[in-house]
């Protein structure tokens, strides 16, 4: 895959390591880079997820200007297509999973806001048919 077919999404988070075991193992992410306890590089197709602490190396998690902290959640987030979203949820909550919302049908499909540790989201989102 070339470097111009990536999509590239960074989340801050309050602990890399959390947000690593989450979205490896809820979600099929795999590691490309985890070099120190402030940063970590996942990937999942051409997706590749930056994660950041506040505070930590880099200059994502560092304190702005005006004195305002980088920080995880708001209503921003990645949708990741599933088949079954109805048995994704029920896996999900077995392993212990955190939502936002309950499942929501609309035009296009269905849909359901998972939360990583940090409460960035996920939308998983299932097509009509």
């Amino acid at each position: 895959m070339e470097n111009s077919d990536l999509v590239r999404v960074r989340y801050i988070v309050n602990n890399v390591g959390s947000a690593v075991a989450f979205y490896t193992g809820f979600l099929e992410f795999g590691v490309i880079a985890h070099p120190g306890a402030g940063f970590a590089m996942l990937s999942r197709g051409n997706l590749r997820l930056l994660l950041n602490m506040p505070g930590e190396g880099g200059g994502a998690g560092r304190t702005m200007p005006d004195g305002d902290v980088p920080s995880p959640g708001g209503w921003n987030r990645i949708q990741i297509i599933v088949d079954d979203l109805e048995q994704k949820i029920k896996d999900l909550k077995a392993k212990g999973a955190g939502f936002r919302n309950e499942l929501v049908t609309g035009n296009g499909g269905k849909q359901i806001l998972l939360q990583d540790p940090s409460g960035n989201l996920i939308e998983l989102f299932e097509l009509n048919r």
